[in-house]
C-alpha cells in the first residue's frame, strides 16, 4: 500500500515525545513489510523540508503554531497526486478534521484526548480553543475506525458516542534488547527515586517533590532525580529551592538513551504521578530494565502499571499516599524486589513487533473497506 501519515511533529523535533515514538515505531514496521510510508508534519527551527529517515519519507511544512491551517491545502494535493490507499491521522493536540476535506480510507491514531485536562496545563483562553476544538470530533469522524494505545483511551472514545466495534486497542511496545539490562547495572547505594518524561505542569511532578520532602524526614539520605526537558522545569526547582532541596534533587535535562537506561537500572523507583497518559510508556520500560514503578491511579497509567504485580498505584493528587506507597518500596526489600521480579514478567508482554503486526493487519482491514 501507499500510505500518508499525518501528525503535528516527527521524531526530529525537539518537541517530540511518546506519540511521535509510537507512531513512527509503527510507520518504519510497515515500510519493512513493504509498504510506502509518508510522513506529512509541521517544521521546526532547522529542520529540512523534506527527509528520510529508515525508509519513511518526510515531509515537513509550517510550523506547531500554524501547521493545522496550512496541513489542508498540502494535504488535498499530496492526496491528488499521489494516489495513496490510506491515511493514518495521529490525533494528539487538536484534530485536522480531515473527513472535511479528504475522500480517502482514514485511521485515526489517538495516543488520549486533553479533554478539560488542557485547562491543568495551560491558560483559560488557550486551553478553551484546544477543548473547544475537540468537541466536534465525534460528529467528524463517528464513520472512521480509530487505533487507540489504552483501555482507558477506548473508554473515553466510546463514552463519547464512537461506535464500540470501530474503536481497537494496539498497546504500545518497547524495544526490550534495549531496556533489559538490569544485570549490567546495580541500584544506587543511597535510597532513589526517578521522573523521566517531558516536564510539563499536568504531568504533577510538583507532587513528587511535596512527598519527597516529606519522606526525606525520615530517609534523610534519599535523593530525586527529574529527568527531561519542559517549560515546567523552573517552577519545580523554585519548588525544590524553597523547600531547601536543591542539593538532593537533581534536573540534569535531557539525556541520551544509554544514560537513559542506566537511570531507569539503577533507580529504585520510577514515579509518574501525571493527571492523564495515553499509555505511559516509561513505566513498561523502567520494568524491563527491573525497576518498580509507582505512579497515579489516572487514565493510561492504570492501563500500563499492573497494581500490586509491576508497581503500585496511589490516588491521584493524594500526597500522604504516595508517600506510604514509596515509603514501602524504599524500606521493605523483599516487597521492591517482587515488584522488579513481576515487571520484568509484565514488560516482556509488549513488543514493538507484535504492535507492528497488530497494526498492520489493521491497517489493511481499514484500506479494504472502501
Amino acid at each position: 500500500m501507499n500510505i500518508l501519515a499525518l501528525n503535528w511533529q516527527d521524531l526530529k523535533n525537539p518537541l517530540s515525545g511518546g506519540a511521535e515514538v509510537h507512531l513512527e515505531e509503527l510507520l518504519r514496521r510497515l515500510v519493512v513489510m513493504g509498504h510506502t510510508v509518508t510522513l506529512f508534519c509541521s517544521n521546526y527551527d532547522g529542520g529540512s523540508r523534506e527527509d528520510e529517515v529508515e525508509g519513511v519519507r518526510i515531509i515537513r511544512r509550517g510550523n506547531r503554531f500554524n501547521f493545522n491551517l496550512i496541513a489542508p491545502y498540502h494535504l488535498r494535493k499530496l492526496v491528488r497526486s499521489e494516489n495513496y490507499d490510506l491515511l493514518l491521522e495521529d490525533i494528539n493536540k487538536i484534530p485536522f478534521y480531515t473527513p472535511l476535506y479528504l475522500k480517502i480510507p482514514t485511521m485515526v491514531i489517538i495516543p488520549h484526548l486533553f479533554s478539560t485536562t488542557v485547562f491543568s496545563e495551560i491558560n483559560f483562553v488557550l486551553g478553551s480553543y484546544i477543548y473547544l476544538a475537540e468537541l466536534p470530533l465525534t460528529t467528524v469522524y463517528r464513520k472512521k475506525k480509530f487505533c487507540v494505545i489504552s483501555e482507558s483511551t477506548a473508554s473515553d472514545m466510546i463514552g463519547r458516542g464512537m461506535p464500540t466495534e470501530n474503536v481497537r486497542v494496539i498497546h504500545c511496545g518497547i524495544d526490550a534488547e534495549l531496556y533489559n539490562n538490569k544485570k549490567q547495572y546495580e541500584k544506587y547505594d543511597h535510597p532513589s527515586l526517578l521522573y523521566l518524561g517531558r516536564i510539563k505542569k499536568y504531568k504533577s511532578i510538583q507532587h513528587l517533590i511535596s512527598a519527597f520532602a516529606i519522606i526525606r524526614n525520615d530517609l534523610p539520605e534519599i535523593r530525586l532525580t527529574i529527568v527531561g526537558s519542559g517549560d515546567f522545569t523552573e517552577s519545580l526547582k523554585q519548588q525544590s529551592s524553597q523547600l531547601g532541596l536543591s542539593d538532593v534533587i537533581e534536573f540534569p535535562g535531557f539525556v541520551s538513551v544509554k544514560e537513559k537506561v542506566k537511570r531507569l537500572c539503577r533507580s529504585h523507583v520510577t514515579v509518574y504521578p501525571s493527571l492523564k497518559e495515553g499509555w505511559g510508556l516509561t513505566n513498561i520500560e523502567a520494568n524491563s530494565c527491573g525497576t518498580a514503578v509507582v505512579a497515579a491511579n489516572t487514565p493510561g497509567l492504570r492501563d500500563s502499571v499492573k497494581d500490586n504485580h509491576s508497581g503500585l498505584l496511589y490516588e491521584y493528587g493524594n500526597i500522604d499516599q504516595l508517600v506510604s506507597k514509596l515509603k514501602l518500596l524504599l524500606t521493605d526489600d523483599k516487597k521492591r524486589q517482587e515488584l522488579e521480579e513481576g515487571g520484568i514478567s509484565w514488560a516482556a508482554q509488549f513488543s514493538w513487533d507484535r504492535a507492528g503486526e497488530q497494526f498492520a493487519e489493521y491497517c489493511d482491514e481499514v484500506a479494504g473497506e472502501v
